[in-house]
């Protein structure tokens, strides 16, 4: 006969044990996850998933509401730009503490009211009383800064060190008087050179319309105050060919030959050659520029992969005259009696001299030095 189960006299008895009972329910489900401090009260399952778009907190077991009007703590910024239309981010990015605060953005006042001319009143109190008039000045040049960086591909690390450089010339009155622009473009050559990200002096100075002599004097002028010729390789900047000696050709040659559409192989070989150069002084004197073209040029033919003096010059802002004379003195004698050895089919890959006895000499010199022998290069 079957048992009946009669209630018991003793009420609190009966919720004690089933609070023991939901305590060991609450305890097994942590058991899987003990960083879980939220369970349902209902089934005690603690997967909870929350529905930003209705703003509840809602069991995924047996969709009980346990919570509402919950806030989503996700991120609105956006990382990308250059989009069209209207950006829905409205908590903006998060703020730099090496700037001061000057990129933290306040409210800004809509000038939508219907033309009644109160909102653009109230914009330009609010903008007043926001910011000083020379942190206005300061967050205008952050924003030059950071679009011409972005015009030619700047990392973030430059950008950030030019705007330093910029907040603490304003700040110390370096420059008083000269062009916003010009001293913009001074900063970011700086940043640049103390990254060690290859940019030449011609690149910043296409940046603006200020004449190449007033930034190479607002370089001068940073440079001496900031005390920064000892970083990122040193080096003065020469006015009449716009180019730094802190700027090496070996750091140029990556994006010369990307834009020129050569392998690896063929940059690693100019990188070489480049070194090897500057050790024994071939091209000593001549701007990096010069010297990454020629080095480009040379390689290219030695290894299969001609590219012509004009499209060398196209890349690297060089008169071809200036490529050519500076590839005559990298002559195939000197680098392969000192450089690794090369294996190619016949003398013919390399482009005529300007000289035709070097290519006498050159031949004669690889004929009778085994380690130049241009007979055992690899095929390209």
């Amino acid at each position: 006969m079957a048992s009946i189960a009669f209630p018991s006299r003793n009420p609190q008895a009966t919720k004690e044990a089933a609070f023991r009972q939901d305590l060991v329910c609450s305890s097994l489900c942590l058991s899987f996850s003990p960083n879980v401090r939220l369970i349902c009260p209902d089934c005690k399952c603690a997967r909870l998933i929350e529905e930003f778009s209705s703003g509840d907190l809602v069991c995924g077991s047996c969709g009980l509401v346990v919570g509402d009007r919950i806030v989503d703590t996700r991120s609105e910024w956006r990382t990308f730009a250059g989009d069209e239309g209207d950006d829905p981010s409205r908590v903006g990015g998060p703020s730099n503490p090496l700037l001061n605060g000057v990129e933290s953005f306040e409210t800004i006042i809509s000038f939508k009211d219907g033309n009644t001319g109160v909102a653009r009143d109230l914009n330009r109190a609010a903008s007043r009383a926001a910011m000083k008039s020379g942190e206005k000045s300061v967050a205008a040049a952050f924003l030059s800064i950071q679009d011409m960086c972005d015009t030619i591909s700047l990392p973030r690390t430059v950008t950030d060190i030019a705007k330093q450089l910029y907040r603490r010339a304003d700040e110390e009155k370096l420059l008083r008087g000269k062009q916003v622009d010009a001293i913009i473009a001074a900063c970011i050559f700086i940043a640049c050179r103390q990254s060690k990200v290859g940019r030449s002096f011609k690149e910043i100075v296409a940046l603006t319309r200020v004449p190449k002599k007033q930034i190479g004097q607002c370089f001068k002028a940073l440079s001496a105050a900031f005390e920064t010729s000892a970083v990122g390789g040193g080096g003065a900047l020469n006015t009449t060919t716009g180019e730094s000696s802190g700027a090496g050709a070996e750091d140029l040659m990556a994006r010369f030959c990307s834009h020129l559409g050569l392998p690896f192989f063929v940059q690693s070989g100019a990188k070489r050659i480049a070194i090897l150069q500057r050790d024994i002084g071939i091209l000593a004197g001549r701007s990096p520029i010069s010297v990454a073209s020629a080095c480009i040029y040379f390689a290219s033919h030695l290894y299969g992969c001609p590219k012509s003096a004009k499209d060398i010059a196209g890349v690297a802002g060089v008169s071809e005259v200036t490529i050519k004379i500076a590839y005559r003195y990298v002559s195939p004698p000197i680098v392969m009696s000192e450089m690794f050895v090369f294996e190619i089919y016949t003398a013919q890959h390399f482009p005529r001299l300007l000289h035709p006895k070097r290519v006498e000499i050159a031949q004669t010199e690889a004929s009778t030095n085994e380690a130049a022998s241009l007979d055992r290069l690899p095929p390209p």
